[in-house]
């Protein structure tokens, strides 16, 4: 099987900024692009093809031909015909809401879905950029609703200073929100529930105060306070760096310097996106592919043998 590439999906939104479309080399008239999807199954929005003999399908149709052959046999076996990551770039002009999303047991009973944990590499910061993770005091579900209430929920999440390389991990249940002045890649399960819990009093297109989920996101929260929210790596360890493994995704770093063969996990796809520089990136016996910075590619899961030519930092992701 060959390596695939993406049409990106922009998605505008209030608090998108002007990066991700000089960022991509996309040339287009859309303002406030806050998102990139790179590779998505969501429906209504399953990434389309852009190269090869299967130009023009999506992502959708793929996995229902290839099945285990683009998945990884037990990836199938628990996923089915559902691709289980989604994979974005997001840049933040503005605050984004403070947000949590539900496990994949409660998403299962309230919505027939996949919970949403996600991970976050930030690619760029401005001066003073902040990630908000995790709770910085223990509190109740009645407190949280008090504050809420009283516009004080800030007052409780943890702020941090955002860098380029910093990596947070967001368990399902874990309040965030992505500062402004970040542009970060992020890798999730394939899911688009949003619990809104805080919006900072914003107006939408139709002068209307956002809509919050207080009651829902209440029973969706970790309360507790754990004692650090941000994932610990070697920044200057040189070839593969692993930085998070858990239920859902397996995420590790690759510096490229030269030529590197990048070994395909065990029974899965992997998702290679270019965090800087540029790589040319060969699959098996197929044309090389060129990755640039803010590039996604997949390899499917019954590809052997990965090789990258050239200088860049690759994430990659497999579940």
């Amino acid at each position: 099987m060959q390596a695939y590439i993406f049409e990106p999906y922009l998605k505008s939104v209030i608090w998108g900024g002007d990066k991700i479309a000089s960022l991509k080399h996309v040339d287009t008239d859309q303002q406030q692009i806050g998102e990139s999807w790179e590779i998505s199954a969501v429906p209504g929005h399953a990434s389309i093809v852009a190269n090869g003999p299967e130009k023009g399908q999506n992502l959708q149709q793929l996995v229902e031909k290839h099945g285990a052959a683009l998945m990884g046999h037990h990836v199938y076996e628990r996923y089915g015909n559902l691709f289980p990551l989604l994979v974005k770039i997001i840049d933040a002009k503005r605050d984004l809401s403070v947000q949590v999303h539900p496990n994949d047991e409660l998403a299962k009973q309230r919505h027939n879905s996949l919970g949403k944990t996600e991970m976050w590499y930030i690619l760029d910061t401005e001066p003073g950029a902040k990630i908000h993770a995790g709770m910085s005091q223990e509190i109740t579900p009645d407190d949280y609703t008090h504050l809420v209430a009283e516009d004080k929920i800030m007052d409780v999440v943890a702020a941090h200073d955002s860098h380029p390389g910093d990596v947070f991990f967001l368990p399902a249940g874990r309040i965030h929100a992505i500062g402004a002045g970040n542009l970060l890649a992020e890798i999730q399960e394939t899911s688009d529930i949003t619990y809104r819990v805080y919006d900072y009093g914003r107006i939408d297109a139709d002068g209307k105060p956002r809509q919050l989920h207080t009651q829902e996101a209440k029973d969706a929260i970790d309360y507790k306070v754990y004692p650090d929210y941000l994932t610990h790596y070697d920044h200057e360890s040189k070839g593969i760096v692993p930085l998070i493994s858990c239920d859902h995704f397996k995420i590790e770093k690759a510096d490229v310097e030269g030529a590197m063969q990048i070994p395909m996990p065990e029974d899965s796809f992997l998702i290679i996106m270019a965090l800087d520089g540029a790589a040319m990136v060969k699959v098996d016996d197929n044309e090389p592919i060129s990755l640039k910075r803010g590039h996604t590619m997949l390899v499917p899961a019954s590809c052997r043998h990965i090789s990258a030519m050239g200088i860049a930092t690759l994430l990659l992701a497999s579940a």
